[in-house]
């Protein structure tokens, strides 16, 4: 069996979504970069290690990255997942575990990488928002999609409606892409591009504002 290391900073919304998603994967251990991250208890409640690599004991990005990395080497795990983990990683971070790292993006990569995506896209006056599950690169979200959810848009939203919507469609399809890894029909084509295997093509369209 296949198995993670989960990366959080604050209450890990997604981090329990996968939890309580019983997908066939072993997860070895949830780690956070602050002590007072609430999803460390919820990790002890169900019975999964929480640990802690504190990033305001190192003096540089690159310490604090090379500690994490013992920590995770030490678990042995596959994959390193970050859910809702407020860190930038470094290069030599990122180098370390090729097409290893998976993060959820709150918005529909490439449209709006960084921080403050609900905003921007309520500033953008989008009509379709949502977010992407990828493969962490050197480039800032922007490495291979694995797969995608959007939501429509309304101009009676707000960050808080918006962000609320999103969210729920993150639980959803983090889980999806973590069970396709498992199962082991994660490949990648010419380009860096990523393709499930068996999964058929689904016509059909989202329509915002649909009459």
């Amino acid at each position: 069996m296949k198995s993670i290391a989960i990366l959080i900073t604050g209450r890990g919304s997604n981090m329990h979504a996968l939890i309580t998603a019983r997908l066939p994967l072993a997860i070895k251990a949830v780690i956070s970069n602050r002590p007072d991250a609430e999803g460390l208890a919820i990790a002890k409640s169900h019975a999964i290690p929480a640990h802690v690599v504190d990033h305001t004991q190192f003096a540089s990005r690159e310490a604090f990255d090379t500690a994490l990395a013992k920590e995770i080497d030490a678990l042995g795990a596959d994959y390193i997942v970050l859910a809702g983990f407020m860190r930038v990683l470094s290069d030599n971070f990122v180098d370390r575990y090729p097409r290893r790292i998976i993060n959820i993006h709150p918005s529909l990569l490439p449209s709006f990488p960084g921080l403050r995506t609900h905003e921007r896209a309520l500033e953008a006056g989008v009509k379709i928002h949502g977010c992407t599950v990828h493969f962490v690169t050197r480039a800032l979200d922007h490495g291979p999609i694995i797969i995608q959810a959007a939501v429509p848009v309304s101009a009676l939203d707000d960050v808080n409606t918006l962000s609320a919507r999103v969210l729920k469609e993150e639980h959803r399809v983090y889980a999806q892409a973590l069970r396709w890894l498992a199962e082991g029909r994660v490949e990648f084509l010419p380009g860096d591009v990523v393709h499930i295997r068996n999964v058929p093509v689904v016509s059909g369209s989202l329509i915002a504002p649909k009459e």
